[in-house]
C-alpha cells in the first residue's frame, strides 16, 4: 500500500502554518500532550492559548486530512477543506458545548466543509479511497463486525478481491446520507454513537442507513458480477 502524502511529517507544519496565516496570529512552540481534547478546546476557548490549538491540530491532522481526502477524492480540495475545518474550529470554539465530545464535533465541521467544497467546485467524485490499513482494522474491526446478520459484507468482499474501482464508484453512488455513514463507521472506525453525534441524527438512523448501504452494495455487487452482466 502506498504511503499517503499526508503521512509526511512536514505536512503537519505546513498545514498548521497555513491556518496560522489565515488567522493572522503568532504561536508558541510549547505543546500540551496529556490533556483531553475537550479540556484543550475549552481552555483554548477561554484563554486563547495558541499552544492548545496547535496540539489539537497535531492530534487530528493526519486523521482529518485522510478522511477529507477519501471523502472528496481530490488532494487539493482536501487541503482546502482541512484548512477550513480548523479555521472553523478557531472561529466556533466559543460555541463548543463542554458536555459534548470533541471528536464528533470536529468531524461534523469537517463533513460540512467537505460538502461545501464539493458544492462550490461541482466536483463530486471519488478517485482515491484506499482500504483501511490492517492495523486500523485490527483495532476497530471490519465493517462486517459492526453489522447484524449472516449475509456477506459486499464492501469487504470487494476490497478483499481488490476491486477498488468498484468500491470507489459504488460507495460514491450511494447518495450523501448513506455515503457519510460508510465513511464514518467503516473507514474512520467510529462507533454508532460517535457517528450519530457527528451527523446529529439518532443512533438508530445510523444503523438503518448503514444497513441500507449494505443492501444497496449487495444488489450492485450481484448485478455487476452476474453472468448476464458481461454477456
Amino acid at each position: 500500500m502506498k504511503t499517503s502524502k499526508s503521512t509526511d511529517p512536514s505536512k503537519t507544519k505546513t498545514r498548521v502554518a497555513k491556518i496560522q496565516k489565515m488567522q493572522g496570529n503568532q504561536t508558541s512552540d510549547s505543546l500540551v500532550s496529556d490533556v483531553a481534547d475537550e479540556s484543550l478546546i475549552v481552555q483554548y476557548r477561554d484563554s486563547g492559548d495558541r499552544a492548545l490549538y496547535e496540539t489539537l491540530i497535531a492530534r487530528y491532522e493526519r486523521e482529518i486530512y485522510n478522511y477529507l481526502r477519501r471523502y472528496i477524492g481530490d488532494a487539493e480540495l482536501a487541503e482546502d477543506a482541512f484548512q477550513g475545518t480548523f479555521l472553523q474550529v478557531h472561529l466556533k470554539c466559543q460555541q463548543f458545548d463542554s458536555s459534548r465530545r470533541f471528536r464528533p464535533w470536529l468531524y461534523a465541521i469537517a463533513t460540512n466543509q467537505a460538502i461545501d467544497i464539493q458544492r462550490r467546485n461541482k466536483r463530486h467524485r471519488m478517485i482515491s479511497m484506499d482500504r483501511t490499513s490492517g492495523a486500523d482494522l485490527g483495532e476497530h474491526g471490519g465493517w462486517s463486525d459492526s453489522l447484524v446478520g449472516d449475509c456477506p459484507d459486499p464492501l469487504l468482499v470487494a476490497s478483499e478481491q481488490e476491486n477498488s474501482r468498484w468500491v470507489h464508484q459504488s460507495v460514491d453512488s450511494l447518495g450523501e446520507s448513506l455515503k457519510q455513514v460508510v465513511h464514518l463507521v467503516y473507514y474512520q472506525g467510529m462507533k454508532y454513537r460517535e457517528a450519530a453525534e457527528t451527523l446529529n441524527i439518532p443512533v438508530g438512523t445510523v444503523k438503518s442507513r448503514l444497513h441500507a448501504a449494505v443492501g444497496r452494495l449487495g444488489l450492485m455487487w450481484d448485478e455487476s458480477h452476474s453472468p448476464d452482466h458481461d454477456a
